[in-house]
């Protein structure tokens, strides 16, 4: 092999696609892409990564799709296989999602409890990658980490725990 396998995009499930795609695309601002409506959803962050400059780069930001647990596609069977149900116990992937300048941990937390989800920790400083982090459960059970940049000489405020 002589270049890596890329990661081109992450599946959550739920029991209600449509609903799931909603809720991700009041929290965050993605575009969500029916594909078909209820059955798989694209979320589309829009925008690109950017380049060492600033500058937008060629790569745009990768999407995250929405799946129905009771038949999860694509599949080679067209009514899907077991299991059908959502896995609501025990350690399972999780999604990192890196705050906007111009948006704030707070207010992502804030919609994502209106919509149903719950908080599971705020104000954490991690110093091994440097930034702070705070999570929630999503009402399907999917456990989402917003991370922020510290920077350079971070000062950490008193109230956040670290590690």
């Amino acid at each position: 092999m002589s270049k890596p396998n890329t990661l081109i995009f992450v599946d959550l499930a739920s029991d209600d696609p449509s609903a799931a795609g909603r809720f991700y695309a009041e929290v965050f601002g993605w575009e969500n892409d029916a594909r078909p409506e209820g059955i798989y959803h694209r979320m589309v962050p829009g925008g690109h990564f950017t380049n060492p400059d600033g500058a937008p780069s060629l790569i745009g930001n990768l999407h995250l799709g929405i799946f129905d647990a009771a038949n999860a596609r694509p599949h080679p069977e067209p009514a899907g296989v077991a299991p059908r149900g959502l896995s609501q116990d025990g350690r399972k992937a999780r999604i990192w999602v890196l705050v906007s300048d111009d948006d704030t941990p707070e207010r992502i937390l804030g919609a994502a409890i209106e919509r149903g989800a719950v908080e599971l920790w705020r104000n954490h400083y991690w110093a091994e990658f440097n930034g702070y982090n705070h999570a929630f459960r999503d009402p399907w059970g999917n456990e989402i980490l917003l991370w922020g940049k510290a920077g350079p000489n971070p000062a950490v405020p008193d109230h956040f725990t670290r590690e």
